[in-house]
C-alpha cells in the first residue's frame, strides 16, 4: 500500500510493540521510538512530523494534545482502555484497534481457563512431575466438574459468542448479560450482571474495562453466584474487585475462579497466588504466534490504509466511528 502524501508523516511507537509493527510501517514511514508514552520525551521536531501512532500500552490526554499533527491511534489489541479515546475522537483523531484476529485464540483459553480451574489439571500435572503420584498414589477426586453447570457470560460482544458457542457445544446451558440484549442471540439475557450471577453458578467475563465496569464484579457478585460458583476472567482486571475475590476465595463463598487478567498488571496480589482454588495466568488468552502477528498486521495496516490513497481506517473504534482523514 503506497503512503499518498507528499510529505511522509512519522509514526510514533511509544513503548515496547510487537516488532512486526515497525517491520511493516519502516518501509513507508520515519519510525520515532520511545520508551513511553511521556510527552517530555517528545522533542519539536518529533511533534512537528508525527502525525500516527502505533501503540500497546497508555496514550492518554496529555501525550495526544502535544502532537499538534496526530491523526490516528491505532492500538494493538482489541482492548484499548488504555487509549483516552474520548479525547481523541473530540480533536478529531482516529483511534483503531485489533477485533476478530484474535476472537478465537481469546474464546480457546476462556474454554481452556474454565476446564482448568474445574478440574485442577495444572495442580494434577504438577503432582505427577513431584513424584507424588508414585508416592501418595493418585490425584484427589476433584469437587469441581462442567457437568451440570449453568453459564452465564458477561460482555456478549465477539468473543463472548465464540465462548458461548464452544460451551453450548459441551451441553451447557447459556445466559448473559450486556448493556443491552444483543440482536439474534437466543440466550437467556439478564438486565443486571448481579440478577445474572444469581440465575448461573458459572460466570465467565469478557468485559472491557471503563468507567461502568469498574470493580461492577464485587462480593455480591460472588455472593450471588454461590458456594459452587465458578468465575473465569479474560475481560479486564479493572472490572473486579480484587480484594473481594480474594475473601470469597478464601471464605468459600465461591469454589473457585480462574483470572488471566489482573488490575495491577504484571503485579499479582501474592494473596490470589497462594490461594489452591485459584487458576492463575499471565495474560495470554492470545498469546500465540499466529494470533499476534495477525494483531499487529491489523494495527499497521490501520495506518497504511489510512495514509493511503483510501485515506480510511480498517477498524475505528466506537469513539471515533465518526472521524474522518483531513484534506
Amino acid at each position: 500500500m503506497t503512503v499518498s502524501n507528499s510529505e511522509t508523516p512519522a509514526i510514533v511507537i511509544p513503548g515496547l510493540l510487537h516488532p512486526r509493527v515497525a517491520e511493516r510501517l519502516k518501509s513507508a514511514f520515519p519510525l520515532v521510538e520511545l520508551a513511553s508514552g511521556d510527552p517530555a520525551l517528545l522533542t519539536q521536531e518529533m511533534k512537528a512530523k508525527v502525525r500516527g501512532i502505533a501503540s500497546a500500552g497508555r496514550v492518554d490526554a496529555a501525550f495526544i494534545d502535544a502532537l499538534p499533527h496526530l491523526e490516528i491511534i491505532a492500538n494493538f489489541g482489541v482492548g484499548y482502555d488504555g487509549v483516552d479515546a474520548r479525547h481523541a475522537g473530540a480533536r478529531g483523531i482516529m483511534v483503531t484497534n485489533t477485533p476478530d484476529v484474535l476472537t478465537e485464540e481469546v474464546a480457546d483459553t476462556a474454554v481452556g481457563l474454565l476446564i482448568n480451574t474445574v478440574r485442577e489439571l495444572p495442580r494434577a500435572e504438577a503432582w505427577l512431575r513431584d513424584g507424588r503420584w508414585v508416592r501418595e498414589g493418585g490425584y484427589r477426586l476433584t469437587p469441581g466438574t462442567l457437568r451440570g453447570r449453568r453459564i452465564g457470560i458477561f460482555g456478549m460482544g465477539r468473543i463472548g459468542l465464540a465462548v458461548a458457542r464452544r460451551l453450548e457445544a459441551f451441553g451447557l446451558p447459556i445466559a448473559y448479560h450486556n448493556r443491552r440484549p444483543v440482536n439474534g442471540v437466543a440466550y437467556d439475557y439478564f438486565p443486571t450482571l448481579k440478577q445474572l450471577a444469581a440465575a448461573v453458578d458459572t460466570l465467565v467475563s469478557v468485559a472491557p474495562a471503563t468507567p461502568q465496569t469498574e470493580k461492577i464484579v464485587d462480593a455480591g457478585i460472588f455472593e450471588a453466584l454461590g458456594a459452587n460458583g465458578v468465575f473465569v476472567n479474560v475481560g479486564r482486571g479493572a472490572t473486579v474487585d480484587e480484594a473481594a475475590l480474594v475473601a470469597a476465595l478464601s471464605k468459600g463463598t465461591i469454589l473457585a475462579a480462574g483470572l488471566d487478567v489482573f488490575t495491577d498488571e504484571p503485579n499479582v496480589p501474592q494473596a490470589l497466588i497462594d490461594l489452591p482454588n485459584a487458576s492463575l495466568l499471565p495474560h495470554v488468552a492470545s498469546a500465540t504466534v499466529h494470533t499476534r502477528q495477525a494483531m499487529a498486521d491489523l494495527a499497521a495496516d490501520n495506518i497504511l490504509s489510512w495514509f493511503s490513497q483510501a485515506r480510511r481506517a480498517l477498524t475505528p473504534v466506537p469513539e471515533t466511528a465518526e472521524v474522518t482523514a483531513r484534506v
